[in-house]
């Protein structure tokens, strides 16, 4: 499609760049691949990117600008986004150690098998899905960069290469935390790094509820 390579590119560099930014799928990604190991974090990771086809679809249905628009539901949105953020918090906190401890007095097999694929792949998936900021990116991004005389099917391709690098670029992420030297070191203190993640979801899921309430006093 080279007609439409430079729009491609400058949609892939900005969505790129953000998706790098650490944030609460970052977070999730981090925390499932430390304590369940490499196979959860890769489904984690490939829920992550499947949770990115929620937000193309209702962008290129045009639901994504009557979110924005209409203020009842923008403040839905992020009211679901920050109480499943505060939730998955909480569930750091009050289990830190636990499973890193239980994964210790398991085989090896045993340990990373503990988190089944589709428990894993819908931690990921509902990360992503319901964060309103990947609303706003989206909306923002198909409205300034990719023109509206270009083609759905083309936009669609748009939407999949974005699926595709942000569970590439999680895999990656998870592949790194696996690592034999990194995750040992995690198992030592790992009620500690648990907690950390925890009250880092937790303050990102603060910070929406406190823009929600900016929204509501302006």
């Amino acid at each position: 499609m080279p007609s439409y390579a430079g729009e491609f590119l400058s949609l892939a560099l900005i969505h790129f760049l953000a998706v790098v930014a650490p944030g609460p799928d970052f977070a999730v990604t981090v925390r499932q691949s430390l304590v369940f190991g490499r196979r959860a974090g890769i489904y984690t990771a490939i829920g992550i990117g499947a949770g990115i086809s929620v937000h193309v679809l209702y962008t290129l249905l045009g639901f994504g600008a009557l979110i924005h628009s209409t203020a009842w539901l923008m403040r839905v949105a992020k009211l679901l986004g920050s109480f499943y953020l505060l939730y998955l918090g909480g569930l750091f906190i009050r289990h830190a150690g636990a499973d890193a401890a239980d994964g210790r007095s398991l085989s090896a097999h045993a340990a990373l098998c503990r988190q089944t694929a589709a428990r894993s792949f819908t931690i990921g998936f509902l990360t992503n899905a319901t964060n309103p900021k990947a609303t706003l990116f989206f909306l923002a991004v198909f409205t300034t960069i990719v023109s509206s005389q270009t083609p759905m099917l083309i936009q669609a391709a748009y939407g999949l290469w974005m699926c595709l690098i942000n569970a590439l670029w999680f895999v990656v992420v998870s592949l790194l935390f696996t690592q034999a030297s990194w995750r040992t070191k995690f198992l030592q203190s790992s009620a500690l790094i648990e907690r950390l993640i925890g009250v880092l979801l937790i303050v990102f899921a603060l910070r929406l509820l406190w823009s929600l309430y900016q929204g509501l006093i302006a």
